[in-house]
């Protein structure tokens, strides 16, 4: 099957080496683009709860599989999140075609694209960390729960249930207004920045919105998550598409074969090679 050629992908929040990680349904999504520009939207590795014990080999094909697209020329931005902060101490350093960011300013076909995480939205992050930090353990936990009782369930014949889901029902009014808030603090910035796209992740809330204040409008993108919407957004052709792995019908079951042959090693070699190419040639010049 013939790739889907896109313009750029934003894939956010797939908290790698975490329990409710959907790596091999992101596998499968990355297998089937080819996009000229990848963005990673913040939280791709969960280093908070980053342990040797937990980070199987689906989770590994996921950064195989990135710099195997860099290698093969798509340039690759991986911006920042709460959860991989710690990266930000390599921001603006780059490998071959992948860069680290805190934030990405672009011009697509005329318009400005302002792309970044969200966290810096967050007052729990930022005025109590460890609390914000044992939320996510315990959301963790609570996952490998519901994955156990989905076991007993199915073995029982029963309907799967979702713990988290029945969580964020009970609490539904103040997650209403959390979201609201940073969707409309989101949207006033890049309107008052003069940006046509904001592009967000952080929240997990996958949405394409065109707001407007009276200071001017601007598109609202959020690209959602790997954990539990498996959604992502695509550009091409002068437009924005919010795509959902979960509706996609049609989506055959891609895989690359070099994923199955190539050591982790040799990806990383035909980046630093196609590096070292580019600095031999402008030498030359």
């Amino acid at each position: 099957m013939k790739k889907r050629k896109l313009e750029i992908a934003v894939v956010s929040d797939i908290h790698l080496g975490t329990y409710r990680c959907h790596a091999d349904e992101l596998l499968v999504y990355l297998s089937s683009i080819q996009p000229k520009t990848l963005i990673l939207n913040g939280d791709i590795i969960d280093i908070w709860q980053f342990s040797k014990s937990y980070f199987p080999p689906s989770h590994l094909n996921i950064v195989k599989k990135i710099i195997s697209m860099a290698s093969k020329g798509t340039q690759v931005y991986y911006i920042t999140g709460n959860h991989d902060k710690m990266m930000r101490k390599f921001a603006d350093t780059a490998m071959g075609n992948i860069k680290v960011r805190n934030k990405l300013i672009m011009e697509l076909d005329g318009k400005r694209a302002w792309f970044f995480h969200g966290d810096v939205f967050d007052i729990s992050v930022h005025r109590a960390k460890w609390v914000a930090k044992l939320g996510s353990y315990g959301y963790n936990f609570l996952i490998l729960i519901n994955q156990w009782l989905n076991w007993y369930l199915q073995k029982m014949g029963k309907e799967r249930y979702s713990l988290s889901q029945k969580i964020k029902d009970d609490g539904a009014e103040r997650a209403v207004k959390y979201i609201s808030d940073f969707e409309q603090t989101a949207i006033e910035l890049a309107i008052d920045n003069h940006f046509d796209y904001v592009v967000c992740g952080h929240i997990h809330q996958p949405k394409k919105e065109l707001a407007e204040t009276k200071k001017g409008k601007c598109l609202y993108l959020n690209s959602g998550d790997w954990v539990e919407n498996l959604t992502a957004l695509e550009y091409s052709f002068k437009r924005w598409k919010l795509y959902n792995y979960q509706n996609d019908k049609l989506l055959p079951f891609y895989m690359d074969e070099e994923l199955k042959e190539m050591d982790i090693n040799e990806l990383i070699a035909a980046i630093t090679m196609e590096k070292k190419a580019k600095k031999q040639k402008e030498g030359e010049n």
